[in-house]
């Protein structure tokens, strides 16, 4: 140990000796506990035992800056970690709250009851550790690798996918390219595997329910594309798609059906084999439909959670950054075609629809991946729609948040959501197909005076027309309910819609994370006989997939500005809106509903 350090590590004893002496009376198991994100702190400073960056390795900086930031006030390291606070530890300007997972503290993760896997999902570590930074972007005259439609491939295309995946399956288990070891990389991020880092170690990160849900599985579906080509020998091998927004994928692909093949998986509802029509809107138990009408239901879905979800927070979720709970909000399409195909092709009569129906166990089914190939293709569709949305991108925060992952040289890599914004600098593109949904906006089921005189009747038994006279917050979710909110602007110019969206905003509360649950959402319907998911009243449905045993809360978020206007109800001080649970009656709670407008 050099001088300099010596006496810095006899300052810092002396610090603990005084704070001691200072609080006898109060200290307790927690100071024994910060101890150890104090011993984390002289470690991380004097460069020794910290395996997860090299010492020239610069960006790294953040964390150390983090650091040198907190010991300035030195008594924070004492506090009980469940008092610490994002605004108490980065009290600097400039200091980064970028998500990153610390690989090296991986753990058991949450699993729901009656599970059918050990909670064990962590990532194989090489020893010693080596993490290299991403550097291997596509050269510029090079060849694109081209996403297509699993609909318009041919057998011998979707002969190299059944092969690849052969392969994977054959693999060593302690090899990270198997095909389990690839699935406990989904698993490990979505079930709690990985904490935060110190001084938030306490807090598990959940890649769901916010703004890391697009670029995680990007980064997820690009090295696990890399690692197929490369096991059969084509480096211009792209993961096709399962294009279920179109009317021609609407359906399970033939090749995941055929029970010779390494595509096929037994744990998926039989119900739902080709040539049956995919609902987006599914629950367990849907009822059937003709298959024009289905097609129909899910075109006017899609419009829904793709064309009137303008903002990158009712599209894309909440903002989520280092010291944050999981989960803050979670976006349109995540929530449904996202959650709901998820659950279509679960098993229904397993506990948690293993495998797609829950997050611990999705990836072990081969059509994971075109099903998620497919979302990262929705999210370059949404950025262009109306001549350009707006994510996430100016935020240093989400641009430099971190994943972990092997490539197909078994090397383990470290990549931030920057380098993933353009996929032709990944290498890849996305063969284009018709989008019917764009076209399907939805219309009234009924008229406008029908609606004004449901609405009238309400307003008229109600005491309070901010909120409901039916019950006071939290609402426990048990069955139909249909509450008067205040809109705070009515009117509004084009100019004004323009620049800011109108959202529904609803706090959930109480959400039993192991359970199957789901609820719709109407504007200005009649309870009585709630609209279709063709109709303008119906604006949306939350729906879980079951993961974790505890109870979670998250926000959900609807925009509604073209809505209005097509009920005509842009003059209407209050809307009423109608909460009808579908799945899982009193499972969940709303804390909060109100109208907000946020920014394009």
């Amino acid at each position: 140990m050099s001088p300099f350090s010596r006496v810095l590590s006899t300052f810092f004893a002396l610090i603990i000796v005084l704070f001691f002496l200072i609080n006898t009376t109060t200290i307790s198991t927690s100071f024994f506990t910060n101890i150890n994100a104090f011993s984390h702190f002289l470690t991380t400073f004097h460069g020794k035992n910290n395996h997860h960056y090299s010492s020239n390795d610069h960006t790294d900086q953040p964390h150390i800056s983090l650091w040198r930031s907190t010991w300035r006030n030195p008594f924070i390291a004492f506090k009980g970690i469940n008092d610490i606070s994002p605004s108490s530890v980065f009290n600097k300007k400039n200091i980064s709250r970028a998500i990153s997972p610390d690989i090296a503290k991986c753990g058991p993760v949450e699993l729901p009851p009656n599970a059918i896997t050990l909670p064990y999902c962590c990532p194989i570590l090489p020893s010693p550790l080596k993490i290299i930074d991403f550097k291997e972007f596509a050269k510029p005259n090079a060849p694109l690798r081209v996403r297509k439609p699993i609909h318009l491939l041919d057998d011998e295309y979707m002969a190299k996918l059944e092969k690849g995946i052969a392969i994977m399956k054959s693999l060593p288990e302690n090899d990270p390219r198997n095909y389990i070891q690839q699935a406990k990389v989904h698993c490990v991020y979505c079930n709690g595997g990985y904490p935060q880092k110190p001084p938030f170690q306490n807090l598990k990160i959940d890649i769901h329910r916010s703004w890391l849900f697009y670029p995680f599985h990007r980064w997820y579906i690009y090295f696990f594309e890399r690692i197929l080509g490369n096991l059969i020998g084509d480096p211009n091998f792209a993961v096709p798609y399962w294009s279920w927004d179109s009317i021609e994928g609407m359906q399970m692909p033939k090749y995941f059906a055929d029970p010779n093949s390494s595509l096929y998986h037994n744990l998926r509802d039989p119900r739902h084999l080709p040539p049956y029509i995919v609902d987006l809107n599914y629950h367990v138990n849907a009822e059937s439909t003709t298959q024009d009408q289905q097609v129909n239901y899910n075109l006017a879905f899609m419009y829904k959670q793709m064309v009137l979800a303008d903002t990158k927070e009712v599209f894309m979720g909440g903002v989520y950054r280092h010291g944050d709970q999981a989960q803050p909000a979670i976006g349109s399409v995540e929530l449904a075609p996202h959650n709901t195909v998820h659950k279509w092709v679960g098993r229904a009569d397993l506990p948690s629809q293993e495998d797609m129906g829950t997050f611990y166990t999705a990836a072990r089914d081969p059509i994971f991946y075109p099903h998620h190939s497919n979302l990262d293709r929705l999210w370059g569709i949404w950025t262009s729609l109306d001549g350009g949305r707006k994510d996430y991108r100016d935020d240093q925060d989400w641009l430099d948040s971190e994943f972990f992952f092997y490539d197909e040289n078994l090397n383990l890599v470290r990549v931030n959501i920057r380098d993933s914004l353009d996929t032709k600098k990944l290498g890849y593109v996305y063969e284009e197909v018709e989008l019917p949904w764009l076209n399907a906006s939805p219309k009234p089921s009924r008229t406008k005076l029908q609606r004004q005189e449901k609405k009238a009747s309400l307003l008229a038994s109600s005491q309070d027309p901010i909120t409901t006279t039916i019950t006071k917050f939290p609402l426990v979710l048990d069955s139909k309910v249909s509450l008067v909110v205040n809109r705070p602007k009515k009117l509004r110019s084009k100019l004004e819609k323009e620049r800011e969206e109108e959202v529904l905003v609803m706090e959930i509360v109480d959400l039993h994370s192991d359970k199957d649950v789901k609820f719709d959402v109407h504007i200005d319907d009649d309870e009585e006989m709630l609209s279709g998911p063709d109709k303008a009243e119906f604006v949306g449905t939350f729906t879980s997939v079951p993961h974790g045993s505890h109870k979670s809360k998250t926000k959900y978020l609807v925009a509604i500005s073209k809505v209005l206007e097509i009920l005509e109800a842009e003059e209407d001080e209050n809307i009423v809106v109608t909460l009808a649970p579908i799945v899982g009656k009193g499972l969940v709670s709303i804390g909060s509903i109100m109208v907000e407008y946020i920014p394009k």
